[in-house]
Parts: C-alpha cells; structure tokens; sequence
C-alpha cells in the first residue's frame, strides 16, 4: 500500500502488487492493510528490553487498540481474513503455515494474553469452529487461560474424537497434561503429535520436553537429534542502518545521565573470548534445541551427558575401532552371497558336519555309509524307504531340514508359535547406536565454549571478592 502526499496536488493512495504494478485500493485491500497493520505492532513490541526485538532509534510505538469500538472492528476484521492467515506465514519453528498456526494466530493469542480479553477471544473462536474444527485448539488454549480448563478438556476430547490426527489438538493435550504434572499422559500425546506431524519442529521438541521432565536423558537425546530443522528467516522485521548522528528533541525534565548513556560499547571493551561465543545469536529451532541442550545439562551436569551421549551415539574412534574390525572380519570369514554361488566349499552328507578322511583321498565308504544308516533307525510305516550305497556314496543328497515338527504336520494345525526361534543376528555395539547429526554436534561444542567461558568468569568473580577487589 502506498500513499503519495503532493504539495500542492493533493492525496494519492493505490497498492502495488507482487510484480510492482499499480492496483486500485480497495475496501478490501484497506481491511488487510489494518488488519497487518495491528499485528505487526504486536509482533514488534517486546518488555522494553531490546532482546526480542532490536532497538530502532527515533521510533515511537502506539497503542494501535484503545478503545472497545476499535476491538470490534479488529475482531471483525480478523473473523472475515482468518482463513487467508496462511498467507502471512508462521514463526520460524513451523515448517507449513495452517489454519491454527500463523501469523494471524499468533497475533490474536498475543492481543488476548497481553489485553486479558479472554472473552472476546471466546466468542470469536467459538464462531470460527462452527466453520472449521481445526480452530479447536485455539479455542482450548485461549480457554485454558481464561481458566476455564474443564471446558477446554471437553473440547479437546471432542475434538480428538473427531480429528485424530490434529498436530495442533496433541500438542495442546501434552502442554495441559505436562502444566498438571501427568507427564505420562502427555508422553502418550506427544507421540501422536509426533506421529501426525513428523516434519514439523513442534511436535518432536515437545516429545524432548516431556523425556526430560520423565528424566530419560538418552531418550531426550534421541529425540532431539530427530527433530526437523529450519534455517531461520526474520525479512519481515525491520532493519534500519545505524544513524551517523542522532538528535532528538528531549525535555530538560527527562534528563539523566544513567538513561541517556550510550549502550553501544566498543569493540575494546569486550574481552576477545566473549567475542567468539555463538549461542547469543541462535534463532528460531537452533535457539530451542540449544535450550533444550541447556536444561539436560543444568539437571544432570555436563560429564553425565557426556556419558549419555555416549551411549546413545557413535563416536569417533569407536566408529574408527568398527571400522577396521568390520574390514578384517571381511577378509576372512566367507561372503554368504559368494558362498551360495561358489556352493558349500565341503559338502554335508547324511547331515554329518565333519566327512571321515581315509588314506585313499575318499571321503565315505559303502560300510560307513551302512553304519550311518543303521544307527539311524528308520521306522516302517515312514513313507520314505532308506536310500541305497550308491546313492549315499554319489554325495548329491543332503539331508533336508525341517521347518515344522511332525507333531503339527500330522495334527494339520496351521499354527506355527511351536517353531524353534530363529537365531537371533549378533550386534556389535555400534549396532545399537545413532549417528549424531552434524548441527546438534555443533551445540555440543558452542555449550562446551560457553561452560568454559562461564567456568573462568565464575572463578575470576570469586577471586575478586576473596581479594576484595572490583572485577
């Protein structure tokens, strides 16, 4: 939207589409440009501190609802729009903006927590449900707030019953379930979550959040080494070039030195370690795993995760150690593929493993063959009849395996629990680990810098109040 003052001309007012040609403003375009209008001023205000959003100097932020008249309209406007609100985008941890998780959404949930108009907030999302029940778990959250939780059970039971497979739904249910201390329960629902939106960052750091809680740091671990990342992008928030010289007009009464002192600090006034620490400018779903990372470590400490993490995942000289067992294992024992061609390298006959040598270079004789069969006492009413030497000595016949019992063949019962287990394939260690992805192995090492960073200020603080000096 665009609007040209000309002196003396008049007003001019149009839009400029996506390939910048010129379009009449419309009522409807004008309804849009309010509507983002008071949702970018929500999204830009923070608590004064300047660490959500960056400082811009000489603006001036208002209020852009002070009055109930100007509540309706921005409700109204919001009802009308609420289902282009994928259109706008989402935050930087979900991957595909829906209905529940947008722009918009994110701006009426801050509007109602920040304005304590829960009842509005009601009313607006019980008309939208009777339009698509996808709005349920807006509606649970807004609820849930106003303190209104039984409520809010009820329509998340309703509306699981009905949309099993809402991410949205699941992720409401473990927030509640964890705020009441069933961790349990909430595990259960983090797992649908997770299995209903597999791609989405969401779902899986819930299901992170509740194993630490339940204290199964390896499993935490696991969790969090799966979960989808984002690259983070913040072109929607301004960014001004810093001001060469800034002169502002201020009343002789507001004047103090403490406020008005520059924040800005030079470069040789931060130690060169401090410099080089990376966590300060993780964003988006980097941000939540390094916090996630943070409070494993804060409960168990950094050698206990250390041991966890080496459990759950492969390291570097065992892979190294498997490695070069796993070429020697191949040089000696025989491929099976190879072996199946090539054909057993000594033929089993009669199911001896081990064939009798004899001087003269045969391997089985007519009379052993006969002792073989003797000692194996065939029964009469076996519809097989005992071979023959010739046939025993031409070594062609090996003796088959059974796969069942003759107990169930000749009972005729399709069962087959009586099987004897197959044997189970031996795993070495390294079998039953993961692979640590290369960015959650880069937060171990930015953690492992900012413990060490943190160890030395810790004891340099310590030494200055021992000496009773500034530090």
């Amino acid at each position: 939207m665009r609007v040209e003052v000309k002196i003396p001309g008049g007003v001019e007012s149009y839009c400029i589409d996506e390939r910048g040609d010129k379009r009449v403003a419309s009522d409807a375009l004008w309804m849009e440009t309010f509507l983002c209008g008071v949702l970018r001023a929500y999204a830009y205000a923070d608590d004064g501190g300047g660490e959500s959003i960056k400082k811009i100097i000489g603006v001036r932020r208002f209020d852009p609802i002070t009055s109930t008249e100007m509540e309706h309209k921005f409700l109204d406007a919001a009802e009308r729009l609420f289902f282009k609100g994928p259109q706008l985008g989402s935050e930087p941890e979900v991957q595909v903006p829906n209905i529940a998780s947008n722009h918009l959404t994110t701006g009426l949930i801050s509007y109602i927590h920040t304005t304590g108009r829960y009842t509005s907030g009601i009313n607006l999302f019980e008309k939208l449900c009777t339009r698509d029940l996808e709005v349920s778990s807006l509606l649970a959250k807004v609820m849930i707030s106003a303190d209104e939780e039984v409520q809010a059970v009820k329509l998340m039971h309703d509306g699981i019953a009905k949309l099993p497979m809402d991410y949205s739904l699941l992720d409401c249910q473990a927030t509640f379930c964890q705020s009441k201390g069933r961790l349990d329960w909430a595990l259960e629902c983090a797992k649908r979550g997770v299995t209903a939106a597999p791609s989405e960052f969401g779902t899986w750091a819930r299901l992170a959040e509740v194993y630490v809680g339940l204290e199964q740091w390896d499993l935490a671990l696991l969790t969090l080494n799966s979960c989808p990342m984002f690259t983070y992008n913040d072109k929607d928030f301004p960014r001004m070039p810093e001001p060469a010289h800034v002169l502002l007009p201020v009343l002789r009464e507001s004047i103090l030195d403490e406020i008005d002192e520059p924040t800005n600090y030079d470069g040789d006034q931060v130690h060169h370690s401090l410099r080089k620490l990376h966590a300060a400018g993780y964003k988006g779903t980097f941000l939540k795993a390094y916090s996630l990372l943070t409070e494993i470590t804060a409960k168990i400490g950094w050698d206990q995760l250390l041991r966890v993490r080496s459990q759950v995942f492969v390291m570097e000289e065992e892979y190294r150690s498997e490695k070069q067992t796993g070429s020697t294992q191949n040089a000696t024992n025989p491929n099976a593929s190879t072996v199946a061609l090539r054909g057993t390298p000594s033929p089993i006959m009669n199911g001896n493993t081990k064939p009798k040598n004899h001087p003269d270079g045969e391997t089985g004789s007519h009379a052993d063959d006969e002792e073989t069969l003797h000692e194996k006492q065939i029964s009469p009413t076996s519809p097989f009849s005992p071979p023959n030497s010739a046939t025993i000595a031409d070594g062609s016949i090996e003796k088959p395996e059974h796969t069942i019992t003759p107990e169930i063949a000749k009972s005729g019962s399709d069962d087959t629990s009586a099987d004897p287990p197959a044997a189970a394939p031996k795993y070495t260690q390294i079998h039953n680990k993961r692979l640590c992805e290369r960015w959650l192995d880069n937060l171990f090492m930015v953690l492992y810098e900012d413990l060490r960073i943190y160890t030395i200020w810790r004891t340099d603080m310590a030494r200055a109040q021992s000496e009773s000096s500034d530090y």
